[in-house]
């Protein structure tokens, strides 16, 4: 991860993984992380900034789940 301060903006560069990856959950496919709170050499008040990104996506739904959610509302 790369963090930078260019003209009172924060920008991060995080590499993408190569394959989404499941959540913990297993709710989201994850497409970026740090993995945690990290701490970055950008320095705000003489403090390091510290982040923590999760990037992600929406699961693919399965079929029976796309059917039962049409079902629920056509109210059958």
């Amino acid at each position: 991860m790369k963090v930078t301060i260019e003209n009172g903006e924060l920008i991060i560069r995080l590499p993408l993984h190569k394959t989404p990856r499941p959540s913990t959950s297993g709710k989201t496919l994850v497409v970026a992380s740090t993995g945690g709170n990290q701490e970055t050499d950008a320095v705000v008040n003489g403090q390091p900034v510290i982040i923590g990104v999760n990037a992600y996506i929406a699961r693919p739904r399965s079929r029976a789940a796309r059917r039962s959610d049409r079902c629920i509302q056509r109210g059958w």
